[in-house]
């Protein structure tokens, strides 16, 4: 048998880029999530909040303990240094234990599949690949051009700055 595959879908993303995007979709891409889906990813969800939390649990201990190894001032400062590149790894981390807090109570409100941007659904495999995404990925790939063009921009604009 073989699958049958829908017309292809034309998004118009933001009147104000104008850009039009085409996507070939399935059946079985775009459908909400089942039940015991949506329970299977809340598990995933919960498990990687749990590492996250233990992880920055074993971090803070282990500052702890160095801080009171840390004799001359050398070690001092390669304790402080290695406490700062912790620090920025836990900023990227807490970041991320947001998003999936975000997506349990997504999952409660009954809304964990719908993209924030569009509404659509976000597919089964966009979900499975990355849990704590709230965007389609059609939206997705529109924010991250959006983002370059930006970046573009501001390095255009630094450029013409510098002397």
């Amino acid at each position: 048998m073989t699958s049958r595959v829908l017309p292809t879908i034309i998004k118009i993303l933001g009147s104000d880029t104008g850009a039009i995007m085409a996507v070939n979709t399935t059946d079985n891409e775009i459908k909400r999530l089942t039940p015991e889906e949506t329970a299977e990813l809340k598990k995933v969800l919960e498990q990687k909040r749990d590492a996250l939390n233990e992880s920055a649990r074993e971090v803070l201990n282990s500052q702890i303990m160095e801080e009171i190894r840390a004799a001359d001032e050398i070690d001092q400062a390669s304790t402080e240094y290695e406490h700062s590149f912790e620090y920025r790894l836990r900023d990227r981390e807490k970041f991320l234990l947001r998003k999936i807090e975000k997506a349990l109570q997504r999952i409660k409100d009954g809304e964990y599949d719908l993209c924030e941007s569009c509404g659509d659904p976000i597919g089964k495999k966009r979900l499975t690949a990355r849990p704590e995404t709230t965007y389609c990925i059609v939206c997705k790939e529109e924010q991250e051009r959006q983002e370059r063009m930006f970046q573009k921009k501001r390095q255009q604009q630094r450029s013409q700055m510098e002397f």
